[in-house]
């Protein structure tokens, strides 16, 4: 019987590349379609990459999921949010209502929402939504020692993994997520990855000032210098200043790479564990694509590094999920123009300049 390792190794060997001969007959077919080339800019490149993602002639958008993952975080001790971690529960609670901005924007665009809790400090009753898999009642204080033990870390993405790998038909996956403070961490691996710096790495988060934002510096500042995470290991990363809610979201990247679905990313924290599923399974980024650009200052950088070019900038900066829902329905768009339009020949249309 494996041990988790070897269990995520495993799975990591399933993940192919998108098919480059449906891709192929992608762009052929979105060569001819009747229209001037070009004219539908990214709805056409992201139909020629779901149709190799999905290795599917026509790609395919019914079956969309957001996979919304849950943890607490101990740096919050640290005064580095103006929420109390309580919000985590009370929101998870308010998502099983179809209360949140994540459910409303779901269910606007058809999308199935799963919320996973990986670390809640809080015992949340059962609910039809919701996964219990609790690792731990949240992380340990980033800025005193590691978030979490290695195999903490290792189990908070197998559960991410084996919830889509749970989903009866899977064309389009995202990670949304819920946790006070987990700006914190990501900045953390944003920085660890991309070399940025403390300060570069940081923002706002949900509307912190100045002078918060500079202690929260000084608060990543301490807690890279106290753990060194080791950025030729991402397990290192998760596991020494990364959430348990990242990790999941990391594992919904790689299942959604092992399902063959396309994977829309939504903001920072999304970014950040889709950089941990990059450094895990080299090349899953191509089946990633980029909902929009946050407003939380090192999204860009984050997006830079994975080479991925957002849809929408629309001035968000929510998270849980909510730019990834807006960006599913374009991908919609994408699907259906590609597979409904008339190519040339077949409206008749012959006085074309090639």
């Amino acid at each position: 019987m494996m041990n988790d390792n070897e269990l995520l190794q495993e799975y990591i060997r399933n993940i192919a590349p998108p098919n480059k001969a449906a891709i192929d007959r992608a762009l052929e077919r979105e060569f001819w379609l009747a229209k001037p080339r070009g004219t539908l800019g990214e709805l056409e490149n992201v139909a020629v990459q779901l149709a190799g993602i999905q290795n599917r002639l026509r790609p395919q958008h019914q079956h969309k999921v957001v996979v919304v993952c849950a943890g607490d975080h101990g740096v919050v001790e640290e005064k580095v949010s103006l929420y109390s971690k309580d919000v985590t529960y009370q929101q998870i609670l308010n998502f099983e209502k179809s209360g949140g901005c994540i459910t409303v924007l779901s269910e606007n665009v058809g999308a199935k929402v799963i919320l996973v809790d990986v670390g809640v400090d809080h015992d949340l009753p059962p609910h039809p939504r919701l996964v219990s898999a609790k690792i731990a009642r949240g992380t340990n204080n980033i800025a005193k020692g590691p978030a979490m033990t290695r195999e903490q870390a290792v189990a908070s993405i197998i559960t991410g993994i084996e919830v889509v790998m749970k989903e009866p038909y899977l064309d389009l996956v995202a990670a949304g997520e819920m946790g006070i403070g987990n700006t914190t961490p990501s900045s953390c691996i944003a920085s660890v990855f991309t070399g940025m710096s403390p300060d570069e790495a940081t923002g706002r988060g949900a509307g912190l000032d100045t002078e918060q934002v500079r202690h929260k510096v000084d608060v990543i500042t301490r807690a890279l210098e106290v753990n060194r995470p080791d950025p030729g290991d991402p397990l290192d990363v998760l596991a020494k200043v990364g959430g348990l809610e990242i990790g999941a979201m990391c594992g919904v990247y790689l299942g959604g790479a092992i399902r063959k679905a396309g994977i829309v990313i939504d903001g920072f924290i999304a970014a950040a564990a889709a950089t941990l599923a990059e450094k895990f399974a080299p090349g899953v980024r191509e089946y990633m694509i980029a909902g929009h650009k946050s407003r939380e200052k090192a999204h860009i950088a984050l997006l830079d590094y994975l080479k991925l070019r957002p849809l929408l900038d629309l001035g968000m900066w929510l998270g849980e999920g909510s730019g990834a829902a807006v960006a599913m329905y374009v991908c919609q768009c994408a699907c259906e123009h590609f597979n409904k339009m008339t190519t040339l020949q077949e409206a008749s249309i012959t006085d074309v300049v090639l």
